[in-house]
């Protein structure tokens, strides 16, 4: 609570800031930047004494590692709307039943079943990435050999983003990169130049290449539903490879690595697996959903789910002995895998099933329990021995743990790689954005051809202006809901993972689609301008042109901060016009400034339309005559009645760019505070 205010105070105290002077407000919000960054620096200092001195003798390292969890237990609450539903009877959801058991090196672990039993919420807690909420209760004991890790502090998690790679089953990868160019910025991420040469990147990403069997497709781009690309098999492999890459993490954790994928492809994707456990001597863990039986033969442990609860946690050669002594063989003519799982399903088709099947799974977890505890501890008491007599006592930490994170700039020049080839190679998005602001360039000219200096053609100028603006900004606000809350979701895993940090990440971006974010309102400006006869100067089509390019980056920036707290992409884009129309009825051309109530004054500060369409109207009104009707009233001599009348008089299209400028730096300073703010943050297991 004390964190989330201080938080409140630092946005609100920002906001107050650039409201101010620039004579104040850049000097106040770089001290109040420095400021946040000394609290953060504080913050992790305590957190790192707090837990030297309870882990005081744990900072040796370990080639092995061996992962144990006990007693792990996962309840949610229930929501406001089911206990307003239910009254008394909301009750909260277990989701993790006191479950046990240990992942060893070398081997590979299997955690099966049903569809609700609780598989990935066991692998996230196990890779410590359970989501934070606060409905969310999450107990036990999280162990890397003897070193309690299940606590989410910021020394646990730098030590877990060493030891743990995590494989998710959603692959969202930049569509345009190729799979070496994939893996070398990953690599990059890790094998900072501090310490590695670009001859050892380039042996590292060539060596995982090979291991993962993906590098016959090295030069093919990743691609997505848009591009063409590689396999499903690929991409989980190369899912795979991103984590290995730089320095191989001791303990492995794969989401369902086979979902979606054909017979072969899953199949290849586990000998991957077996062979990095094998082979590397490393602790691999998934979780699979009714494997194939070639498959079930790599497997060489076993951790059976149902309801939460394990029914059997051990060798998979001992799984079969286990069930024939609880009465139930696995028949020889069958699948293991999918006898299991139909063993510790509920059947609810009829009650009479549901209530004998309940009662088998229920059987089936208390035999366990009774056994699994006795077994675990005899299993500690082994590796607690294996510990001492092997070495010193610790987590396992790779070659590059000791600085795996690149420093800004290198940081920085990374990611304005990746996000220029995304942006440069994305032939398809951009032919559409192109054809886009051309077809809506031919439109409006055509509509307002060649306008004279009649009295008539001081409204059409308006309109051409308005619509103008209106249209830059939606074309940028549209394309940027769509493709970053996509990307987010690739940012946020490798945030996770304390690869790197925001602000080299948002700045790379913005620089690497300046010169394609440009292109498109100058194609569109080049077009409409001498269709519609605006004013004939070259300097004057120059500001044209620049402040249509400006509005455009201003509302992408708008679009980043709407993007940064939307949790989807329809989401996102059902926010952002929302907040769009609001400008557009501040924009200066449907309620004059002078009229705006006091209390929506703030809005039209804000409209990136309104400082749009004033700067237009400034750049084109200023020095034009307009020829008279003829009739008695309501002619306007000149430009300088028309902004007199819009309330832009005493105005330049310099002032107007510069109020652009500020809304524009002001989204993205809200888009890197909502990011940081945001930034995935996991449960604690509590012990």
């Amino acid at each position: 609570a004390v964190h989330t205010s201080a938080e409140m105070l630092e946005l609100a105290a920002g906001i107050a800031l650039w409201s101010c002077p620039p004579h104040i407000k850049i000097p106040g919000v770089v001290g109040l930047a420095a400021l946040r960054g000394i609290r953060a620096k504080l913050r992790e200092r305590e957190e790192e004494l707090g837990n030297n001195n309870n882990n005081g003798d744990a900072t040796s390292a370990r080639d092995e590692v061996v992962v144990r969890w006990d007693d792990v237990r996962m309840t949610i609450q229930p929501t406001k709307k089911e206990k307003k539903k239910l009254g008394a009877e909301a009750k909260p959801k277990r989701i993790l039943d006191g479950v046990s058991g240990a992942a060893k090196p070398g081997r590979l672990l299997a955690i099966m079943g049903p569809s609700g039993s609780g598989k990935t919420s066991l692998l996230n807690a196990l890779a410590a990435q359970v989501p934070r909420s606060k409905r969310l209760t999450l107990s036990g004991t999280l162990r890397h050999n003897d070193v309690s890790v299940g606590k989410d502090t910021r020394r646990n998690r730098k030590l877990l983003n060493d030891a743990v790679a995590y494989v998710q089953q959603q692959d969202v990868f930049y569509s345009q990169l190729t799979v070496r160019e994939t893996l070398e910025t990953a690599a990059a991420m890790r094998m900072p130049t501090s310490r590695y040469t670009q001859p050892q990147r380039s042996d590292a990403v060539d060596d995982v290449l090979r291991a993962m069997g993906i590098a016959h497709v090295a030069s093919s781009k990743v691609g997505d539903v848009k591009t063409r690309g590689v396999s499903g098999g690929e991409r989980k492999r190369l899912a795979l490879a991103c984590e290995l890459v730089g320095g191989s993490p001791h303990v492995v954790c794969c989401d369902e690595p086979t979902s979606g994928l054909d017979a072969f492809q899953a199949q290849r994707v586990v000998e991957s697996l077996k062979k990095l456990a094998s082979d590397a001597r490393r602790t691999v863990v998934c979780s699979i959903h009714q494997p194939r039986g070639s498959i079930v033969a790599m497997f060489d442990d076993l951790c059976l789910m149902a309801n939460g609860r394990c029914v059997y946690q051990g060798a998979w050669s001992d799984a079969g002995e286990w069930f024939e002594r609880l009465g139930h063989p696995i028949p020889s003519n069958a699948n293991p895998a999918e006898f299991l799982v139909d063993l510790v399903s509920v059947d609810t088709s009829s009650d009479a099933k549901q209530k004998e099947s309940e009662a088998r799974v229920d059987a089936l977890a208390a035999a366990w329990d009774k056994r699994g505890r006795d077994d675990a501890g005899a299993d500690a008491e082994n590796d607690a021995d294996a510990s001492r007599s092997d070495g010193p006592e610790g987590v396992s930490v790779p070659a590059a743990s000791a600085n795996r994170r690149a420093g800004l700039a290198a940081q920085f020049f990374m990611l304005l790689k990746r996000s220029w080839r995304q942006v440069r190679r994305d032939g398809a998005t951009n032919k559409i954005r192109l054809s886009t602001s051309m077809n809506s360039a031919l439109v409006f000219g055509s509509i307002f051809w060649r306008m004279g200096l009649t009295q008539t053609s001081i409204q059409d100028r308006l309109g051409l202006l308005q619509v103008s603006a209106i249209n830059a900004a939606m074309a940028a606000l549209m394309k940027t809901l769509t493709a970053f809350t996509s990307e987010k979701v690739i940012v946020n895993r490798e945030r996770a993972s304390g690869s790197y940090g925001m602000l080299p990440y948002l700045a790379a971006k913005l620089c690497a689609e300046l010169p394609v974010g440009a292109f498109f309102p100058l194609a569109f400006g080049a077009v409409v301008y001498p269709m519609a006869g605006l004013h004939p100067r070259a300097d004057r089509f120059a500001k044209f042109a620049g402040l249509i390019v400006l509005e455009s980056f201003t509302s992408s920036a708008i679009g980043l901060a709407v993007s940064s707290v939307a949790p989807s992409t329809e989401a996102a884009v059902a926010m952002g016009p929302a907040v769009m129309v609001l400008f557009i009825v501040f924009g200066g051309y449907y309620v004059n400034a002078d009229n705006v109530p006091l209390c929506f004054r703030w809005i039209n500060k804000c409209s990136l339309i309104k400082w749009a369409f004033q700067g237009l109207c400034v750049n084109e009104f200023a020095g034009l005559e307009f020829e008279k009707s003829g009739k008695k009233y309501g002619d306007q001599s000149d430009g300088g009645v028309v902004l007199e009348r819009l309330g832009f008089d005493g105005t330049s299209a310099g002032d107007a760019a510069r109020e652009q400028m500020n809304v524009a730096s002001f989204c993205y300073l809200l888009t890197l505070y909502l990011l940081e703010k945001n930034a995935p943050r996991f449960q604690s297991m509590e012990p």
